[in-house]
């Protein structure tokens, strides 16, 4: 299936009846994003369906003043049972700027036996500015230059400097995140566009649909997150009208009921399971469409950052692993 990544040897787990459901809806997923009938291959037979992978987006554990290093990042991911690491730029650069080297770093992620299947960065590829979007292609070349060095394949594609307005010319986004696609392809790397919830641009799943599908790029994906999909007002039956290869890493998460959606924010995320989140609907629509890719646990729950991040990292991933029905 589309947007696996080899993380090293994992003990192999016993086929659940989701992973059978999985495999058999695999073959029905329609989509938006999929071939037209006429120029699509014929159909072969599915491939059997492979263990939900598991990554630790590094806010859950980083503090409010990323007091915990990439260094431990890494660490604290292989030692939790992780199967892939999510980090943010901000963090390597912190890292090279204190004398660090990114050999060394990709040596540890080997060692550690963990993927790097995405990474959080904030290049500003979407504005009008033609100075300003040139200097985010450029921050965003850098950004996956390093990201391949790391053994990473994908980069958070956000819009970033169009959250303060509804841009109404998709038309145009589409035309500049292609830009950024031919960029990544140079380095092997696929920026994903990301659903923002609280961004007056991108809140809408359908948005970003759009402007994936008009990119006319076979290699356009989408970057979704549970807590963006509710606060930015989209129902997860949305999600139907995708395929799942469009999507190769989803950011899984819960909200509690209160505070409501309007007030909401990042800091209020909790665990998968631990809120109201309908989670049991999202994997029913995950299965169905085909997603085959990586679930990153992304929070930014003061409360956890006061907890010892080992200790968070490890419930993270068994709720996790409750809530895509990897475990009872």
């Amino acid at each position: 299936m589309i947007g696996r990544d080899e993380a090293g040897p994992k003990a192999p787990r016993a086929v659940s009846r989701r992973d059978l459901i999985r495999g058999a809806s695999a073959v029905l997923a329609g989509s938006a994003l999929a071939p037209s009938p006429a120029a699509a291959r014929p159909v072969r037979p599915a491939r059997p369906p492979s263990p939900p992978r598991y990554c630790l987006n590094t806010s859950t554990i980083r503090g409010a003043d990323s007091q915990v290093g990439v260094v431990d990042q890494i660490r604290i991911a292989a030692e939790a049972g992780y199967d892939a690491i999510e980090p943010w730029i901000r963090d390597i650069d912190r890292y090279v700027e204190q004398g660090g080297s990114l050999r060394d770093l990709a040596s540890r992620i080997r060692d550690a036996g963990l993927a790097v299947p995405s990474a959080i960065g904030f290049a500003r590829w979407a504005v009008d500015d033609d100075d300003e979007r040139a200097a985010g292609l450029e921050e965003a070349k850098r950004t996956m230059s390093m990201l391949a060095e790391l053994g990473g394949t994908r980069l958070a594609a956000p819009p970033v400097g169009l959250t303060d307005r509804k841009y109404g010319d998709l038309a145009t986004l589409a035309e500049r995140y292609a830009r950024l696609l031919e960029l990544g392809a140079e380095f092997g790397v696929t920026p994903q566009l990301e659903v923002w919830g609280f961004s007056q641009t991108f809140n809408r799943l359908g948005e970003v649909a759009y402007v994936a599908v008009e990119s006319g790029r076979a290699d356009a994906c989408i970057l979704p997150d549970v807590y963006h999909l509710y606060k930015g007002g989209n129902r997860l039956a949305g999600l139907r009208h995708l395929n799942g290869a469009s999507i190769q890493v989803f950011h899984l998460n819960d909200y509690p009921a209160d505070p409501p959606r309007e007030t909401i924010t990042d800091a209020d995320r909790v665990f998968p399971g631990d809120g109201v989140a309908p989670l049991g609907e999202l994997m029913t629509i995950l299965d169905a469409i085909g997603f085959d890719g990586t679930f990153s646990l992304e929070l930014f729950n003061r409360d956890y950052w006061s907890r010892d991040p080992l200790a968070v990292a490890r419930e993270g991933l068994r709720k996790m692993k409750r809530a895509t029905g990897a475990e009872a």
